[in-house]
């Protein structure tokens, strides 16, 4: 990509080109984990290849949540009605992980077995709670937002923590623990609910991204400044607090221990999202954002579409690759597993012997979907700009 220089402010009916391109990038990596939950394929290894393959990945919630934040503010900039959009969509966003998106993963109809609380649902959620959030003076909101990113894992004790079935325990599943202490389920026989994306500390990011807004409506200039400053301080921050395991994670890193050096350094806490893991992903987005302002090129035009419309891609592409892997098990083995049909992303069942692909195959199929999904996203993102039906800022 290359760069021409944007010498404007951002007026409350811009797009900030480099919010689109992050978001699009961000998309693009997501299709590479969601295509490793299919390839049997281990989440992280000890190879370089594999543990990176799932560790480029793990910028990608942090990100998309934090600027979901962000374009709340910037909605809320040129609309009156942000607390009611934020809560009907987020309301809409939970129903379609339960129902939509649940088939998608499994391309099963069996609800009672298995429900995910992905992505989705917890930026559903965090959009209810940040309905309410909004409403409050800036200040109190960045107050609030730091405090729980900064201040959860105070409770890492608690992780530990053995959990019934009373709805205390289902409750601290869904806010914090998450899917290490079984699932939710409501009644002996219910149905399961395994919260991989639990509400803390996920709601904190999307608060702190709403208050970053205001930093993308400054001058350029100013813009550029602070996001470098906010960027270099947060990965200066983890470099500290890793290095010395002062705070912040969970699990401490060992030179000498099970995985590599450097494995052990950069191998973070995602479920719950510790500090450690999100001063890891987020410093790094921010510092990049300053420099994406005015880029120019086929990438920078491509990730930009992906950008604009990263919900509709993101509702294509969990299809599109489940189906992608049905064609490659049928190639491969001459019959469509079985395994793909109860496939999810907490990996479980394992896969059958002889099922999993090698790393180039998984990137051949990654680019494929990519592939694929593009001239789908440009089509919808003409959509968009020709119509202005209010019902699709919820697509």
């Amino acid at each position: 990509m290359t760069r021409v220089d944007a010498t404007t402010a951002t007026t409350p009916t811009t797009r900030v080109s480099s919010i689109d391109i992050i978001r699009g990038a961000v998309m693009v990596l997501m299709a590479i984990d969601h295509v490793r939950v299919y390839s049997g394929l281990p989440a992280g290894g000890p190879t370089p290849g594999i543990f990176f393959t799932r560790w480029v990945t793990h910028f990608c919630a942090p990100a998309f949540i934090f600027l979901a934040g962000t374009s709340a503010y910037l909605y809320g900039r040129r609309h009156a009605d942000l607390p009611r959009f934020l809560l009907v969509r987020g309301l809409w966003l939970v129903l379609l992980e339960l129902t939509y998106f649940r088939v998608c993963w499994t391309f099963n109809l069996e609800f009672r077995q298995y429900e995910l609380a992905g992505v989705i649902w917890v930026i559903g959620w965090c959009m209810v709670l940040m309905s309410g959030l909004v409403q409050l003076p800036l200040r109190m909101i960045a107050a609030i937002g730091l405090a729980i990113v900064a201040g959860h894992n105070l409770f890492d004790a608690q992780l530990q923590r053995d959990l019934g079935a009373d709805l205390t325990s289902n409750l601290w599943r869904i806010f914090y623990v998450g899917f290490y202490a079984g699932p939710v389920r409501v009644g002996p026989d219910g149905p399961a609910l395994w919260v991989l994306y639990s509400i803390v500390p996920w709601v904190g990011v999307m608060a702190s991204g709403y208050v970053f807004g205001g930093v993308m409506t400054k001058p350029v200039e100013d813009r550029r400044r602070q996001c470098l400053v906010i960027g270099g301080v947060a990965v200066a921050l983890f470099l500290v607090l890793r290095t010395f395991n002062l705070y912040g994670d969970p699990n401490h890193w060992s030179p000498s221990g099970r995985l590599p050096a450097a494995f052990s350094f950069l191998s973070a806490t995602k479920y719950p999202a510790s500090l450690l893991f999100l001063l890891m992903t987020l410093g790094p987005t921010v510092l990049v954002l300053p420099l994406l302002d005015g880029a120019r090129g086929w990438l920078a035009h491509a990730l930009t579409v992906f950008g604009r419309v990263p919900f509709f891609y993101y509702a294509l592409h969990i299809p599109l690759i489940h189906a992608l892997a049905l064609v490659v098990s049928r190639i491969r083995t001459g019959e469509v597993s079985w395994w793909l049909f109860t496939n999810h992303p907490t990996g479980n069942p394992p896969p059958p012997d002889g099922y999993t692909w090698s790393l180039p195959l998984l990137y051949l199929v990654w680019a494929v979907a990519i592939a694929l999904l593009y001239p789908a996203c440009v089509w919808f993102a003409g959509v968009r700009a020709r119509t202005a039906s209010p019902w699709l800022k919820f697509l």
